[in-house]
């Protein structure tokens, strides 16, 4: 790829569109050529997150944006009834380590969940807050690992929703902090070996941002108690690239298992027996074409599921001592519904996603098949995960209009139990979720959940969401959430189309939807959109398209492919430019999804023929937009949003607004306090019904 620079800058004019009056954003046109073929750049300049011309466009834009917001006559109605409905308990399920009983509690609307602990008198005490780690309660707690006593606990922070996190070190009885903490770790857990010590996974801090610049080089260390940091040992991933490494301890301390992968599809699967001293690493899967994960082992037998010749995935078994897969023995065989699995006291519970919902079948460590879980309902069902000696296991249940709801499970009988079920201001038994198939562009048949309030009229004016993802082999499974309890409430249609690309059909299905194959997930979701047209549930004039991520992606393809389809356009921390995302932070990781516009004249020609910052063109009637991101974000750079939205304001010629919202201090989403989070929604719904045309609620609060 060749690089030119053109020093002409040009500066765009204030356009006004009614009340809107958008931020000059100059052009600095930058000139890239692939394979022949001259690319030109006018917006690199907001690549550059450190640039005081880019925060200074940040603002601009965000002034603009609040004021359009604020304007809206029921946005503060719509915030009261979002905090009213989001204001309730919310528990997790509990779990023992050492003589203490864990759990996780938020009282409604504390910006961060709070982990607690009761003593084996039941007395309770706050173990970790991280509203107090933070004065605007935007450091999350990532994740939380104790020793297999439970003496010792090692926790991860994110700050501002940054994916660069920071580990500190208890003594978990005292809760005393031992050492100096462990920074700039990235996609990585917290693994113990006994209470030597643990294993982490991270990144050489680049050079430049920290937020954009690529990460390349992923890294298994090991972190020994009463050393500093500089001294920890590379255990993995200082030879031969690997994009993203981990590693994990098996719960009797035996072995250490890595897996390392070039991108988020296929890894590498190796082990190492702990228990020998100097034992090297030994090799299970040499490649990158399969998934591959340990999810159990007993004395050496180890339990693997693989999608290796099955691309439902299926559960094998073999020994440490000769682990290749030419060894692999089928322990549960593939079926036609996609499989994910858990152990738990003792038992191997496997998750069949069916059609998107869930089906749970209960297994002893020979195989035989013990029980199918009865749950509470049609729906999503999570959980049963524990240590082997435990007698009762937890999971959670829930689906679009039903909240989620913990129940204890008896492993011996089979019983369930309800154990904790929020008490949330909402009359389920008023709403409905029915499964259809419609039928995508090539004959494909796509399932989708449409989710309204009872005695719903199809007459065609239903102000509808349409959400979907479409990628990385990701399922969309029915849930709960508040924001749909809202929006339904309203006498919206909340509608979740399962897209080629994602994972509830197997590899299959997700491979149907990647790179050359790419244009498949927008014509499902295409057909989607046609199909709750067809059948009356809405109209073009009601119907807004929603999705975050590869989401982001998707509703940005069709909103310049389709923009007639939908009256609102709704892209959120969204992969925008195709050309360049591999250069940002892990982003060449996605290249098994996306390709890159590196590999062939074909693949660019295919990514430039569908990435929405370059096709916008002028003189087109774009749908109302509201691009939202955050200045933080490090997985998805804001970038994209920024270019994206510049080249929409640019060319949009038409009076439907084109706004883009950046959260401040904010990520790609994990961790987002719960302040800004209920902010941000009820601006998406606030724009998408005022767009839609509604001057009040549809149903008054």
């Amino acid at each position: 790829m060749k690089k030119t620079i053109v020093t002409l800058v040009v500066s765009v004019s204030m356009t006004s569109f009614g009340q809107i009056n958008y931020p000059k954003t100059e052009k600095k046109v930058v000139e890239d050529t692939y394979f022949g073929t001259t690319i030109r750049d006018p917006y690199r300049w907001l690549e550059d997150d450190k640039s005081a011309e880019t925060a200074s466009w940040v603002k601009a834009e965000n002034e603009v944006t609040f004021n359009y917001l604020e304007k809206i006559p029921f946005r503060k109605q719509l915030k009261e009834r979002m905090e009213k409905l989001w204001n309730y308990e919310k528990i997790s399920a509990p779990f023992k380590r050492g003589n203490y009983t864990y759990y996780y509690k938020n009282n409604g609307l504390q910006n961060q969940s709070v982990m607690y602990r009761k003593d084996k008198n039941g007395k309770e005490e706050v173990f970790l807050d991280p509203n107090t780690f933070s004065a605007d309660g935007s450091t999350s707690l990532a994740s939380v690992s104790f020793t297999k006593d439970g003496s010792l606990v090692a926790y991860s922070i994110s700050e501002a929703g940054s994916d660069w996190n920071k580990i500190t070190i208890l003594d978990a009885v005292s809760k005393k902090k031992l050492e100096a903490e462990i920074v700039d770790v990235k996609f990585s857990g917290i693994s113990w070996y006994k209470n030597e010590g643990f294993y982490y996974s991270s990144y050489d801090k680049p050079e430049g941002s920290q937020l954009s610049a690529k990460t390349d080089q992923h890294k298994l260390y090991f972190h020994k108690l009463g050393t500093a940091q500089k001294s920890d040992k590379v255990i993995f991933g200082d030879q031969e690239k690997r994009r993203y490494v981990g590693g994990g301890v098996t719960e009797d301390n035996n072995y250490l298992i890595i897996s390392a992968s070039t991108s988020t599809s296929g890894n590498e699967l190796y082990i190492k027996d702990l228990s020998k001293a100097d034992s090297k690493i030994v090799t299970i899967v040499d490649n990158f074409e399969t998934d591959n994960s340990i999810i159990e082992n007993v004395g050496s037998k180890l339990y693997i599921i693989t999608n290796r010749n099955a691309p439902n995935q299926k559960i094998v078994t073999v020994d440490a001592s000769n682990p290749t897969p030419e060894n692999w023995k089928d322990f549960i065989p593939e079926t036609k519904n996609v499989l994910s699995a858990n152990t738990g006291g003792g038992y191997i519970f496997a998750d069949y996603m069916k059609d998107a919902v869930t089906q749970v079948l209960q297994y002893d460590y020979n195989g035989k098949l013990i029980r199918e879980v009865k749950l509470p309902g049609v729906g999503s069902a999570g959980g049963f995960g524990g240590k082997k000696e435990e007698t009762t296991l937890y999971y959670s249940f829930t689906n679009y209009t039903t909240p989620g709801t913990i129940y204890s499970y008896d492993p011996k009988t089979g019983t369930s139990k309800e154990y904790e079920k929020p008490k949330v201001d909402f009359n389920s038994a008023d709403y409905e979720s029915k499964q259809i198939f419609y039928t995508s562009k090539d004959g494909t048949k796509v399932p989708m959940i449409i989710t309204h309030k009872k005695g719903l009229k199809l007459d065609g004016k239903n102000p509808t969401v349409l959400y979907a993802y479409g990628g990385f082999n990701v399922s969309l499974t029915p849930s709960f959430s508040v924001a749909n309890a809202v929006w339904l409430e309203q006498g919206g249609i909340y509608a979740v189309a399962n897209l080629r690309g994602g994972g509830e059909y197997g590899k299959e299905w997700h491979d149907a939807g990647t790179q050359l194959k790419k244009q498949n997930v927008f014509d499902d979701f295409i057909a989607a959109g046609e199909y709750l047209i067809a059948q009356k549930y809405t109209s073009s004039d009601y119907l807004a398209v929603r999705g975050g991520s590869n989401g982001g992606l998707l509703v940005g393809a069709v909103m310049t492919q389709r923009p007639d389809l939908m009256k609102v356009a709704l892209p959120a921390v969204g992969v925008l430019d195709m050309l360049r995302y591999h250069t940002f932070t892990a982003g060449a990781g996605w290249a098994y999804d996306y390709g890159t516009a590196e590999d062939s004249k074909e693949m660019f020609d295919y990514l430039k023929g569908y990435s929405p910052v370059h096709n916008v063109k002028a003189g087109v009637k774009y749908p109302a937009t509201l691009v939202t991101t955050g200045d933080h974000d490090d997985r998805v750079v804001p970038a994209h949003s920024f270019k994206f939205a510049a080249e929409l304001q640019d060319k949009q010629t038409d009076p439907n607004p084109v706004l883009i919202r950046i959260e401040t201090n904010a990520g790609h989403g994990a961790g987002k306090p719960v302040s800004k989070t209920i902010e941000e929604i009820v601006d998406i719904q606030a724009f998408t019904l005022y767009n839609m045309g509604f001057k009040e609620l549809p149903n008054k609060i």
